[in-house]
Parts: structure tokens; sequence; C-alpha cells
């Protein structure tokens, strides 16, 4: 297909953004328009050298597009939907536009269901990519260990995230029914999408129409404790069907073609999953992901990842590494010992799997939740009985307040005030507050050290995290792209090298409360081992313990990421890191080769190398 001019209008939603992102690789000129657009996507669109228009207005065309791409947001009497028409330019759905440009050449490998797209489709794809097939994707989410929702691979799969939520105004079909699945994932159905969707028959019908969708020699892989899920398959599919589930016990093994096993490691955020393929073991999956639901989604990926014929031992390597995804269950940073996290759940069910997970990893501290009411549905009455039953893990819920309240109509509007109280009867201590500054305060108020403090909402929630991690102090996140420069500029400050993106680098910040790093330091790991280097604290900060802070959040992040020993080089610092942290001199040739072949291992000549024994516990 030639190079087309492509206008979206609401660019900066997270299905739009990610395909404007994708057709811009493959060489389209791509433009849009949106309101205000908050991370990550204004992020994503600014690094993909996407102009985006503030507004909308019919002048925004006047650049003279081949298409005029329609989102969710846009009605039959949009300013540039209408301006479009009267300009005969013709009008195109993006689920729509994806199969006409990309689809035909590649076989699509779709993650459909109520809950868990997101989360599926991420591990998929990094899955995929980590195993060295370079698929494409389009995710409505950004894979943190990726960095982007949409990238165009050169293999010959796609990964894409089915939503099942309708496509335009002049089409009202799932989004989904334009994919041309080749294999797909059914991770559950319920009822969602209140918005358009009557009842529950309307949601399952949309859903079968999907899996009639997969060729005879495709595949389904569907969830075995998702009664609809299952019917679906039975009554739609032409294809092959395997079945995923957790499994507790030995009897359990055979009950789906893939099984889980978990056991999660204590004193540790890792669980361990023994996953069995058709009842034969194919070994220990280690992953930092919480909570069952997460555990049955990495499942499902990896088994749509064996139909596409990848190695257990490349799978395992993957899932030790991969990071989560952008706002789902994402450690925003650690401030003052509190842990802000934010998570995408809206959903009742959503929304008490998330409570529940956290509740169990971070038990012993309490669980502070912010709930924005956002999303069309979680705006809606309908879901009122069910959300005081959804945050029954939480220590304190905070509500904020409904998001434009006057979209929905009134006899049809969730009440904050009603949900504190329900929660509150129900012994779940809960507030409804009238704007975001006096929630964040309260919350400022509550938490201490050790606790835990959880995020939910599907949009911006006022800023909420980082007003919370400011609020808190100096605070401990991964670092950004945008981090880079003045990270770099740090390390530069005390005589280090720029940080070498490797795929297997990362980088932690330590962030004052203006904004300000006050300190960085960059993990590498690669197989069992790990480099933690680059440590540096400004000059003006230096003796508050910052150091200490950043190398123990290295060794701890190694644990997770399931190294077994950290190395390092220093000239000036050996005694500091062999009496507060436990390295003991090494040789270099005694380095893992993986690590001494990194560009990163790089130290003056008369530098002391260190390793860490990870596997022994410092008394």
């Amino acid at each position: 297909m030639r190079a087309l001019k492509l206008h979206f209008i609401g660019i900066g939603g997270t299905g739009m953004g990610a395909l404007a992102n994708l057709l811009k690789q493959a060489g389209h000129d791509v433009r849009g328009s949106d309101t205000e657009l908050y991370p990550p996507m204004s992020t994503q669109l600014a690094e993909a050298e996407i102009p985006v228009l503030t507004g909308f207005r019919a002048e925004n065309l006047d650049w003279g597009p081949d298409r005029v791409v329609v989102g969710n947001i846009c009605t039959k009497d949009h300013v540039e939907a209408v301006a479009a028409i009267e300009r005969q330019i013709p009008l195109e759905s993006f689920p729509s536009l994806l199969a006409a440009t990309l689809l035909s050449e590649r076989r699509s490998l779709v993650v459909a269901g109520t809950h868990g797209k997101t989360t599926t489709s991420s591990i998929l794809a990094w899955l995929l990519r980590s195993a060295g097939t370079d698929p494409s994707f389009l995710i409505g989410g950004i894979p943190l260990n990726i960095g982007s929702g949409a990238h165009l691979g050169q293999g010959d799969a796609i990964v894409l995230e089915g939503d099942e939520y309708d496509t335009a105004f002049f089409d009202k079909g799932s989004k989904f029914l334009h994919y041309r699945p080749t294999r797909a994932i059914l991770t559950g159905v319920e009822f969602d999408h209140a918005d358009i969707f009557a009842d529950l028959a309307e949601v399952i019908a949309a859903f079968e129409r999907f899996v009639a969708l997969i060729p005879e020699d495709g595949d389904l892989v569907v969830s075995a404790t998702d009664a609809n899920a299952m019917a679906i398959a039975e009554r739609a599919a032409r294809c092959r069907v395997s079945t995923y589930r957790l499994a507790d016990d030995d009897a359990e093994i055979a009950s789906a073609t893939y099984v889980g096993r978990v056991r999660v490691r204590r004193g540790t955020s890792r669980a361990d999953l023994e996953i069995f393929e058709e009842g034969t073991s194919l070994g220990i999956f280690s992953t930092s992901l919480v909570g069952d639901h997460n555990f049955s989604n990495l499942l499902a990926a990896i088994a749509v990842a064996r139909r596409e014929g990848i190695g257990a031992a490349l799978l395992q390597d993957g899932t030790r590494r991969f990071r989560g995804v952008k706002r789902r269950q994402e450690l925003l940073g650690l401030a003052a010992g509190v842990r802000v996290i934010t998570d995408f759940a809206h959903h009742p069910t959503a929304v008490r799997l998330t409570v529940a997970a956290l509740r169990h990893r971070y038990r012993g501290q309490d669980l502070h939740v912010c709930f924005e009411p956002r999303s069309a549905s979680s705006r809606r009455a309908v879901f009122q009985e069910a959300y005081a039953e959804s945050f029954a893990g939480a220590s304190r819920v905070y509500l904020g307040p409904l998001y434009s309240p006057g979209k929905i109509p009134e006899d049809q509007r969730l009440s904050p005030a009603d949900l504190a109280r329900d929660l509150n009867l129900r012994g779940t201590e809960a507030h409804a507050f009238a704007d975001v500054s006096a929630l964040a305060e309260s919350v400022l108020a509550h938490a201490v050290p050790g606790d835990t403090v959880l995020i939910l909402t599907s949009g911006s929630f006022g800023d909420l995290g980082n007003r919370l991690l400011r609020g808190f102090g100096d605070a401990v996140m991964f670092a950004t792209a945008a981090d880079m420069p003045a990270a770099n500029a740090l390390c530069a400050s005390h005589g280090l090298p720029p940080i070498d993106p490797s795929p297997h680098a990362e980088t932690i910040v330590l962030r004052d409360p203006e904004g300000r790093l006050a300190g960085v330091v960059s993990l590498l790991a690669e197989g069992d081992s790990a480099l933690l280097f680059n440590l540096a604290i400004a000059n003006d900060r230096r003796g508050e313990g910052l150091g200490w802070i950043l190398a123990d959040t290295v060794l701890r992040r190694s644990r997770i990421l399931g190294a077994s020993s950290v190395y390092l080089q220093t000239n000036t610092a050996a005694e500091f890191f062999g009496s507060k942290l436990g390295f003991v001199p090494t040789e270099v040739a005694n380095v893992d080769p993986a690590i001494r072949r990194s560009p990163n291992f790089t130290a003056p000549e008369d530098a002391v190398c260190m390793v860490h024994d990870l596997r022994k516990r410092r008394r």
C-alpha cells in the first residue's frame, strides 16, 4: 500500500495512539488532534514525533489527509467528522484501518476477554520478542520492558489486544471482529461496558462472533475455569482448542492442556510456577507478577508462545525478565518507606482481584486504596453493589469524585458517598472526597513506612501518584527516557561514562520533592548474574545515606530478576560496598563472561572488582 496521510481524531486514546505510532513506523504521514493529553500516551506520541493539534476544529484537516481515523469519542456530529464528510475525505475506524494496512501480510495473535487483555498481550509480545522472533504488536498499554505499545517487527506475527468495545459511530460491531485471528486467547467473559451492551447475552454474542473467525487450522487458548469462555469455545470454535488453568495439586495436572502450579517465594517479590503441557512438566517459570489472575495471564501467553514454537528455556528467561505493564500494578516509586502502585482496574472484578493480590503480597502492613470512578462503566450505578464487595482487602479506601458526571444520566450515576457508606458498614474504613487535593492530603496523613498505596484509575486521577510521591519525600523509581539526559549528566559529574542502553539494563533514579534527580544507579542482568554500575549522588545530597538506598534497591531488584551474583567495579568506595552491603573483592577473570562483554562493564585501571553472592543471607 502507498504511503497515506492519516489524521486521527482523539489520538491520545491508548488504542488510537498505539496505532498511530505503528503506522508512522510503517512509513505513513500521521497526525492527530485531541484535548489535554497525559502520560503515557503524551510521551509516546512525542517520542514518535507525531504532531498533535490541541482541540477539535475543522481547520485541523487543512493539511489534506487521505483518510480521517475515527475513535470512540467521535460522534457523527463531531466537528472534524463533519468537516471530513464535507471535504469528501473518507472516514475510517482504527480497527478497519489496521486490517487494511497491516494484517493481510501478518498472522494475528489476538488476546480477548473481559479482563487481562493488556497484561496478557504484553507478556506474549515480550516472550516472542525476547525469543528473537521480532513480532509486530499493537497493545492498549505499554510493556515496561519494551517502552512502547506499538512496534512494527520483521517477523510474520502481530500480537493484538482484542477489544470487544464498539468500533465507531458508523460501525457498532466490536473492534476485534476486524482482527482476522489466526491464534487467540480468551481470558474470560462477564458483563462489562454497560454503556454499549444491554446485558451479558449481548457480550457473549460478540465473543462468539469473534471465536468463529478463527480458521480451522488456527488455535484458541481458553481459560478452563471460566464457564462463559468455555461455553463460547464449545459453541463457536472451528479450530483446535487448548485450555489453561492454575492447579493446587497433582490430581488437577491433567485437567487442562496447560497447567500452572504456583509457589510464592518467601522473603522475595517473586513467585515460581511449575508449568505442565499436556501433563509433562516444562520446568519452573519465575515471575515478579502478583496475583493468581496474573499467573493465569502468564500461563495463557506461554501457551500461545508454545504454539508459536518457542522453547521452554527461552520462555523461562523471558518470564523471569518481564517487568510488567505501565499502569498495571506498576510501582510508581518508593518514598519514605511507602510503596505507590497504580493500576488501570475499573471493573468490580478487576478491582477485587488487584486489591486481593496486593493484600496478599504485602500482608502485615496497611493497604491504602484510592479509586477514581472514571470509565464509562465505573461511573454507573449498575456496579454500585459489586464495588461494595471489591475493596474487602483494603485497610482504608479513598474515593475520588465522579469524573465528568454530567455525561451520565443522574439516575444512572454511581454515588461515591453511598459507596463509602456501604464500605464502612461492611467494616472497611472509607471516605469520599470532593477533590483530589483533599484525598491526597488524607493519604499523606495516614500512610506510614511499610504501607502500600494503590491508585485505581483509567485516567490521570489529577496526577495523584506524583502528588503522593512528592508529598512523602525523596522517591526511588525506574528512570524514564526523559530522565536519561539528567541521569547521564549526574554520572558525568562524577567521572562516570554514559549509561549504555542495553535491552537488559535498567536505570533507577532517586527524585527529590521538586523533581530533581538526587541520585542514580543502573543494573544490568544477564542470566544468573547482574552488574551494579554508575551509582552517583548529587554533591549537595551526599552523606545522607542515599547511596545505600540505591545500592540496596539494586540488590533487591537483582533478586527479583533471579540473579545469584551481583558484580561491580569501584576505585573509591570498596569499603562502603564491603562493610555496608556485603560485597567482597574478586578477580575480573571470575566475572561472568556475559557481564564482562557489556559496554557498561568499564572502570579505571585501579578499580577494585567486587561481587555479592545473593544466595548468602547476611547476619
